[in-house]
């Protein structure tokens, strides 16, 4: 998710200040996506500048407020409406990196692998913990989304050491 379309997405459910948008954002992805506050500000002017979102006014206490525009609105329901494809996530350093020692002379696989998978049975801990401090179905979701992505590098990584184990057999 970018950072944009959050904001848009909480700026359509009314007018809000800067904190309060990192807030929000952050309640509602379970705090796995920590922002900065200068990145929100930072998005609002690009935001604003494309005229997806408006000055709004300030709250009681002097806040500027920002408010969605139709345009905005549009935007957020292209973005809802399109499946985010492979090719637009970020590029899996995992992968490569076992590939990268599978194919070196000098690397250990079974103990590249064998990091991995601790690092990732502690990363399932710390979110099986998160998910029971989940305090809305929005935080939940994130979270069972990252915990099924971590089962699946799991089994991913037993493959992985199947794999490289049979061709170090092979080769031997």
């Amino acid at each position: 998710m970018s950072i944009r379309h959050g904001l848009l997405a909480l700026l359509n459910g009314g007018p809000r200040y800067g904190y309060q948008l990192r807030t929000e954002f952050e309640a509602s992805t379970g705090a796995t996506w920590p922002l900065n506050i200068g990145q929100v500000y930072t998005t609002l002017a690009r935001l604003e500048r494309d005229g997806l979102v408006t000055p709004n006014g300030a709250d009681e206490q002097g806040r500027a407020l920002y408010a969605i525009t139709d345009a905005g609105r549009a935007e957020l329901e292209r973005w809802f409406a399109t499946p985010v494809a492979q090719s637009d996530r970020p590029r899996d350093e995992l992968a490569i990196k076992i590939a990268m020692a599978v194919a070196g002379a000098d690397v250990d696989v079974g103990a590249v692998i064998h990091n991995q998978r601790m690092a990732t049975m502690r990363a399932l801990q710390d979110l099986t913990r998160a998910k029971r401090a989940a305090t809305g179905v929005a935080q939940s979701l994130v979270v069972d989304g990252l915990i099924f992505k971590a089962e699946a590098e799991q089994r991913w990584l037993d493959h992985c050491e199947a794999v490289a184990r049979t061709s170090k057999e092979k080769n031997v």
